[in-house]
């Protein structure tokens, strides 16, 4: 059974960082492509990050966090990482972990606010 379990979220000033972990379990996590999706407040789903199987591979990022979030993973420890620095208001949102396979899986988030 797959399970995703974000931690790391908080309240944080404007330029501040916080540093958002995902524990998977319940499948092969090494063999598999992992993302970041975030839903701010009466918005829809945005998707964040993503980053390939391998542990120091190609990551990828939407164009609103490029140059300050650094998405990575520890095959190891079976978890995923959000580095998030430089955090302006608009980044305020739930952030989720996902899992895209036949159907997507995500899990509880983990919410973020940026104020001041």
């Amino acid at each position: 059974q797959v399970q995703l379990v974000e931690s790391g979220g908080g309240l944080v000033q404007p330029g501040g960082s916080l540093s958002l972990s995902c524990a998977a379990s319940g499948f092969t996590f090494r063999n598999l492509w992992m993302f970041w999706v975030r839903q701010a407040p009466g918005k829809g789903l945005e998707w964040v990050s993503g980053i390939v199987p391998e542990e120091n591979g190609l990551t990828y990022y939407a164009e609103s966090v490029k140059g300050r979030f650094t998405i990575s993973r520890d095959n190891a420890k079976n978890t995923l990482y959000l580095q998030m620095n430089s955090l302006k208001p608009e980044d305020t949102a739930v952030y989720y972990c996902n899992l895209h396979r036949s159907i997507d899986y995500w899990g509880q988030g983990t919410q973020v606010t940026v104020s001041s």
